[in-house]
């Protein structure tokens, strides 16, 4: 790796960097960088030993050498998805070329990095991916949450958040419904309460958050 004096880059809510490169030295080198700027890493020789290590409870990538004993890091990231791996990959390698980039980065690499590479390149490339992996535990996190709450809907209510998210007033909706106004304004309130929805727009977007404006007895 080339050395510069670049300012490094503030670690993402402490994240772990898993390294997979069959050179060892290289795992050392990159271990040491990553560490000296204030992440978590942990290497490995084969991608087998990866999946059979336990994974940390926070936001993480991969920094993965393209040319691997055994599989592929290109073909791994092809079938990470099968081993319930989400991180995002960054890919290293000596011998990349152009079409190898691009088939990479068209499945969802964060970066292409050929060696030698600057120091600064890699903390960048790291602090993409794991900025990302957190948002997406973010995302994940909140979805989650608004469909527990969602499932503790009675089906009426469903039935009211569908038509409320479609538009409709509540006298329209208790003519779709053949219920009283009345009826209506209190499982529509009571749904609100569950979703903790401050407004008909923030039952909307909260809807959208976790796609239940399709139908309504989802």
């Amino acid at each position: 790796m080339e050395n510069d004096d670049t300012r490094i880059a503030t670690p993402v809510e402490e994240g772990i960097v898993y390294i997979i490169d069959d050179d060892v030295s290289i795992c050392d080198a990159l271990s040491s960088l990553l560490r000296s700027s204030g992440f978590s890493a942990r290497t490995f020789t084969r991608i087998d030993d990866f999946l059979r290590a336990p994974k940390e409870d926070r936001p993480g990538c991969l920094l993965l050498d393209v040319r691997l004993r055994g599989e592929s890091g290109l073909s791994f990231q092809q079938s990470a998805s099968r081993y319930e791996i989400d991180m995002p990959i960054v890919f290293m390698t000596a011998h990349g070329d152009i079409e190898m980039s691009v088939r990479a980065m068209k499945a969802g690499a964060i970066d292409f990095l050929t060696k030698p590479v600057r120091e600064q390149r890699v903390i960048d490339a790291v602090s993409t991916a794991l900025g990302r992996h957190a948002a997406w535990r973010e995302r994940t996190r909140a979805q989650a949450s608004l469909r527990a709450r969602y499932d503790l809907l009675t089906s009426r209510e469903r039935e009211v958040v569908f038509y409320v998210v479609e538009g409709l007033l509540n006298k329209q909706i208790a003519g779709e419904l053949k219920l009283s106004e009345i009826t209506v304004k209190i499982h529509r309130g009571s749904a609100m309460r569950k979703l903790e929805a401050q407004s008909v727009a923030d039952l909307v977007r909260k809807m959208e958050v976790i796609g239940m404006a399709q139908h309504a007895g989802n």
